[in-house]
């Protein structure tokens, strides 16, 4: 099921065309990483999203519903990169607090909290938690009502490795549940492993949609050999292969995608010579160069 859907969506800013005929979908259960440049359009179209902004022209639903109604809220949950409560409150008053407003018992507030990893530091106040610990609050307050659509704009800057791997995880666990996820960042690492889907924005238009292996093929990238030689064969393996030296024992060389098999087969060929062998296809910043230089000229 699709739950959100954007066709021809277009937003001009006086003689700018922020958004220029984009169309998208995200699936229920659908996590999708949107990427592109400062300006490229990404708020403007998470703002066309969340009905704080109209289109020009297009059209966007949310689960069949205009942005900005009743329903469309109630289903669209947002968190923004640096959310902002009143440090006065404590965690768990915060999200008690937000509850009420949904609607749904206060009492909610103690699972909310635990399920984001605040259970020790729910009763201190917001004033002293750190940056990460403050988007962990802005997360459980997004999870308020189960929502069908997650719109997130870069909600892990700042945060060490060890809370964005637990905030991944929860992200995860909410596609499983069915969860559609629109998730903006420049953290183009971490979202390479965490995203069925890649959107480019670049200059107002989507210059590319699918997944990263289709992204990859259309590309064509060439595609990175590293070696390790037996001691002392490594400037034979080099000369054999057409490779680079690296580092004693290192060996380095690339090929195009079609090419692959063959460069193996020869690897293959010179036995006990080599010790060991790492593949290594374009990463997703290769593949985001790619696409957004493509669309500029």
């Amino acid at each position: 099921m699709k739950i959100l859907i954007l066709s021809q969506l277009t937003k001009l800013f006086g003689p700018l065309r922020a958004l220029d005929a984009v169309d998208l979908e995200v699936a229920a259960g659908e996590r999708v990483a949107l990427l592109g440049h400062n300006g490229a359009g990404k708020s403007t179209l998470m703002k066309i999203v969340l009905g704080i902004l109209d289109g020009n022209g297009g059209t966007v639903q949310v689960a069949g519903h205009r942005p900005g109604e009743r329903v469309a809220r109630e289903m669209t949950a947002y968190l923004p990169e640096n959310v902002a409560f009143h440090p006065a409150l404590t965690g768990r008053e915060q999200i008690r607090l937000y509850l009420r407003l949904k609607g749904e018992p206060a009492a909610k507030a103690a699972e909310l909290l635990e399920r984001v990893g605040l259970t020790a530091a729910m009763d201190r106040r917001i004033g002293t938690y750190s940056k990460g610990m403050r988007q962990r609050v802005g997360l459980a307050q997004a999870l308020i009502g189960r929502p069908k659509l997650m719109v997130l704009d870069e909600p892990t800057s700042g945060l060490d490795p060890v809370s964005r791997h637990d905030f991944y995880t929860v992200l995860d666990d909410l596609a499983r549940e069915g969860t559609a996820i629109l998730h903006s960042s420049h953290a183009l690492t971490e979202v390479e492993a965490r995203t069925d889907r890649i959107a480019i924005l670049s200059r107002g238009r989507l210059v590319a949609n699918d997944t990263l292996a289709a992204l990859r093929q259309a590309a064509q990238l060439p595609i990175q050999i590293h070696l390790v030689a037996r001691h002392g064969e490594a400037d034979a393996v080099a000369a054999q292969l057409g490779g680079t030296r690296r580092n004693g024992s290192r060996v380095e060389l690339t090929c195009q995608p079609a090419a692959k098999l063959a460069s193996l087969s020869a690897i293959t060929g010179l036995g006990s010579a080599i010790e060991d062998v790492d593949v290594i296809p374009p990463s997703l910043e290769a593949l985001y160069t790619f696409y957004s230089q493509g669309s500029a000229q």
